[in-house]
């Protein structure tokens, strides 16, 4: 359906994408994954056009859209996309937003276009908000909207340009929620996105960006569980674990518990386990603060999605002690607030630095 061939694309020196090719194949759901800066926004663009590629062809359904008498405004109309921020008209309503381009653009009359428009409100479960004003809904909402107007333009591919960037974490889910439906209906769909449990589940292949390139290409089993690449590795193991490097015991508690709460909830990690985890981080670094030899200490917080395990792991310098031991020595002195939490401790010297890891008890 699409096939693109050495695409290329420079702004002034700088070298983002290179000698792109590949090809997306009618039905197909594909995630864009890979770390910040890698193109993936830009690859997107380009196969829309609206960023022009430095080199390379991009053939849509054998139209090649590079071609200066190809009416690119007619090919965007059946490919769609959807961006991080919303891009809502605010001075009218969610209805009229929805029935604008299909009256100009498609020559719809009103009564269908508002026919249609209701259809798709009820379809991404907003249908009481046909007269409301995008100022009036939440984040998500305003999203969910924006993938309504999408809609309308009855697209044969839909772009998603990290759809959930710009939202609370409270709201994701029911954006996610939506393009796993649009999903089920065999839609073809091309979307960049940091939401790893999503991409793994609503996928049929999994593209990861590196190097100015689709570095690995595979279903997301293989992407996720098996990849076979060094960078494409080290990026699913990062996405699976929180690290913060603590200068001394002057931290920011609370950024730092936000920080963390954002990344369980990237993960998807239960309500509970996220409380105690929580917890366990302010406890345990409470008893660190107690002693002068503890900073500068690494923390880091692992997530084994499989077997759903949380581990809190501590690294400190030479000399430091357990602090988990309120009595050096006696090993029944744990706090009753951590001891509660976990399943098990382990603490040992590694390297000349001592780790303390600490296993969260399933709840």
């Amino acid at each position: 359906m699409i096939k693109i061939e050495h695409l290329s694309k420079n702004f002034g020196s700088l070298s983002v994408l290179r000698d792109i090719s590949v090809e997306i194949r009618e039905g197909e759901v594909i995630s864009i994954i890979g770390p910040s800066g890698s193109g993936k926004s830009t690859f997107l663009r380009c196969i829309n056009l609206l960023d022009r590629p430095s080199s390379g062809t991009v053939t849509i359904k054998g139209i090649n859209v590079l071609d200066p008498k190809t009416d690119v405004a007619k090919v965007r109309q059946k490919m769609n996309m959807v961006f991080q921020a919303f891009n809502l008209f605010s001075h009218i309503s969610v209805l009229e937003n929805l029935t604008l381009a299909p009256m100009k653009l498609l020559g719809k009359s009103r009564e269908a276009a508002e026919e249609k428009a209701h259809e798709l409100l009820n379809l991404v479960g907003l249908s009481d908000k046909a007269g409301s004003y995008p100022d009036e809904l939440s984040g998500g909402q305003k999203q969910r909207i924006a993938i309504a107007r999408c809609l309308a333009m009855e697209p044969e591919v839909i772009l998603f340009d990290e759809p959930t960037s710009a939202l609370d974490p409270t709201m994701i889910n029911e954006v996610l929620s939506v393009i796993r439906r649009l999903a089920r209906q065999g839609l073809t769909m091309l979307i960049v996105t940091h939401e790893m449990d999503f991409a793994k589940d609503v996928s049929s292949r999994v593209f990861y960006l590196d190097e100015g390139g689709i570095y690995e290409d595979g279903t997301p089993r293989q992407i996720f569980e098996n990849p076979q690449k060094e960078k494409t590795k080290a990026f699913i193991k990062k996405q699976e674990s929180f690290y913060q490097h603590i200068v001394s015991s002057n931290y920011d508690l609370y950024a730092l518990i936000s920080e963390v709460d954002s990344f369980c909830s990237r993960l998807m990690v239960n309500a509970q386990s996220r409380k105690n985890l929580m917890v366990l981080i302010e406890e345990v670094l409470q008893l660190f603060r107690k002693s002068t030899i503890s900073f500068p200490l690494d923390m880091t917080v692992n997530y084994e999605e499989k077997t759903e395990m949380l581990e809190l792991l501590f690294e400190t310098p030479p000399g430091s002690v357990n602090p988990m031991l309120t009595e050096p020595g006696n090993s029944d002195s744990v706090l009753p607030a951590i001891e509660s939490r976990l399943q098990s401790q382990e603490y040992r010297q590694i390297g000349g630095r001592n780790r303390l890891s600490l296993y969260l008890k399933k709840p």
